[in-house]
């Protein structure tokens, strides 16, 4: 018999503290068979990942290199320059047969490694990505999606960030798309894409932009999607649920 997959979860970062996150991530796997061991120092974290025994990587961290002068104050403690030997765990680790489940800020980590985007299918662009306010967020997932980590979920609303205007590469089809509810700001209320699941180089990926903090993380729908997207990443149908593991065909995008 098989032994049960492991996930290696990278979390924490500035105004992101491992602790407001994690165990919500670890809660979901774990209702899915998939026990989870928790890193908050990248370099170790990438170490430990070289030494094998995980099936999933997950990131839920702020970790960047910091180089604007506003951070100045914040860089010794939280900036990061990801090592070539950190790259190549990860690199390897998926080309070996790894999965990655990445979330909300994954994309914004690791700024000077441009193969990260190209794995996660997102890359932050300082100076145009944002987010309105953390607050009151509306998710809708596109339809119809059938054979998706997305099938038969419903609608649903929780605090939580959106992120906007980030760099998505063309052949992303997006599972879901939020848009907040603070400010009466157009430009503030747009949908943005919010999921998606891909494969880089054989390994299977599944970015979600949503996952502040326990207050999005705990919601039930969202611990269906987290189980979800953690067995789809695996391979494997997740317990008591009826989304399929298999690969998913392009799909059309949603329309508000």
């Amino acid at each position: 018999m098989n032994a049960a997959p492991r996930c290696l979860l990278i979390a924490g970062g500035l105004h992101h503290p491992a602790d407001a996150a994690a165990p919500s991530i670890v809660r979901a796997l774990g209702q899915h068979g998939v026990a989870a061991d928790t890193e908050e120092d990248v370099e170790h974290a990438c170490a430990r990942l070289a030494r094998g025994g995980y099936g999933l990587l997950a990131i839920c961290a702020l970790r960047w290199s910091m180089s604007d002068a506003r951070y100045d104050a914040q860089r010794a403690r939280w900036g990061l320059a990801l090592s070539q030997s950190a790259r190549d765990a990860i690199v390897e680790f998926l080309r070996g047969g790894g999965a990655l489940l990445a979330l909300h800020t994954a994309a914004i980590c690791f700024d000077d490694w441009p193969q990260w985007g190209d794995i996660v299918g997102a890359r932050w662009i300082w100076g145009e990505s944002g987010h309105p306010p953390y607050g009151a967020v509306q998710v809708r997932f596109a339809a119809p999606s059938p054979g998706t980590i997305a099938s038969d979920l419903p609608n649903f609303e929780c605090d939580d960030e959106v992120y906007q205007r980030m760099s998505i590469s063309p052949d992303v089809q997006p599972l879901a798309f939020a848009r907040s509810m603070q400010g009466e700001a157009p430009e503030t209320r747009q949908w943005a894409p919010v999921l998606w699941t891909r494969q880089w180089q054989g390994a299977r990926v599944v970015y979600s932009a949503l996952g502040h903090d326990a207050a999005s993380l705990d919601h039930p729908v969202h611990q269906r999607l987290l189980g979800r997207a953690a067995c789809w990443a695996l391979g494997r149908p997740p317990y008591g649920d009826t989304a399929s593991a298999a690969p998913q065909p392009p799909r059309s995008a949603f329309n508000a």
